[in-house]
């Protein structure tokens, strides 16, 4: 097995969206922000070489939206995920499993693009089979309506019409050890209904994709909850028992959304789990 950091591009997003009830003046001593009060994040995706299998855990925001619609989020850097693949010797047509923590768009903007002419939408990723789960898809495509504006239309019915839209088997104590993808899954439902957060043995470690259980480094914190969470009480028990477990069982945390922390160890302290040690990016293959 082989991995891949796919950077498909950066945004901010509002501080205090991002960070729930903790006052600015704690949670921007890790994550500053910027004159509107908006902080930096990646878009960072992971591509898993695993023998005849080229699987990629999520495909960043996009292109296709419009101008207005980008210019809330602050766009920055140079990164792109055409970009990102072609880094590393692959392009779209070679991925062969498109795998979705959760359908908002910063997480599945990317696996539908534009057709050539501008005229309706196509799939990314044309030989790929798609991965959501049905609990989560049937969440999506009838949207509550603090959730509405982060299921886009756009983003799910062409999966949906598609045909390559599959789903992955969930039991009731929230982790499938070994997926039919050939990872662990743990389903959380705090940030949203049964997010998936893949755990991928690798050189005798667990790495964890992180998603939005945890955002950034800066999310630590038990009370350190997002604001777009829809069970927030859910997802600080979610993070208590993720964390105390990353912590006992040496997981690495691949960090989807921290642009400044890609990868995390965590330790026991007396304040409750903390950050151990940042890791850059280029020790992904060398854990």
């Amino acid at each position: 097995m082989i991995l891949h950091a796919i950077e498909t591009g950066n945004f901010k997003l509002d501080g205090g969206a991002m960070f729930g009830v903790v006052p600015k003046a704690l949670w921007s001593r890790t994550n500053p922000a910027d004159t509107q009060n908006r902080i930096e994040l990646a878009a960072r995706s992971l591509l898993v070489e695993d023998g005849d299998r080229l699987i990629l855990i999520d495909a960043g925001m996009g292109n296709k939206q419009s101008e207005k619609f980008f210019s809330h989020y602050g766009l920055w850097g140079n990164n792109s995920l055409d970009k990102s693949l072609n880094t590393v010797g692959f392009s779209r047509e070679d991925v062969t499993d498109v795998f979705l923590t959760h359908l908002h768009f910063d997480h599945c903007g990317g696996a539908v693009r534009w057709n050539n002419n501008r005229t309706g939408y196509e799939l990314s990723f044309p030989n790929a089979k798609y991965w959501s789960n049905k609990s989560h898809w049937q969440w999506a495509t009838n949207p509550n309506p603090r959730e509405k504006a982060s299921f886009l239309t756009e983003n799910l019915l062409p999966i949906e019409q598609s045909g390559q839209l599959f789903f992955v088997a969930h039991n009731d104590n929230g982790f499938v050890s070994e997926s039919e993808l050939g990872f662990g899954i743990l389903f959380v439902d705090g940030h949203t209904e049964k997010q998936m957060i893949p755990h991928i043995s690798y050189k005798g470690k667990t790495l964890v994709f992180a998603a939005d259980l945890l955002p950034t480094a800066g999310h630590l914190p038990l009370p350190y909850v997002m604001g777009y969470d829809v069970r927030p009480l859910e997802t600080i028990k979610e993070k208590d028992v993720f964390l105390n477990r990353a912590a006992d069982k040496n997981f690495v945390l691949f960090m989807q959304h921290d642009a400044h922390n890609p990868l995390l160890t965590v330790k026991h302290t007396e304040k409750g789990v903390r950050l151990l040690e940042s890791l850059p990016i280029e020790t992904l293959n060398s854990l």
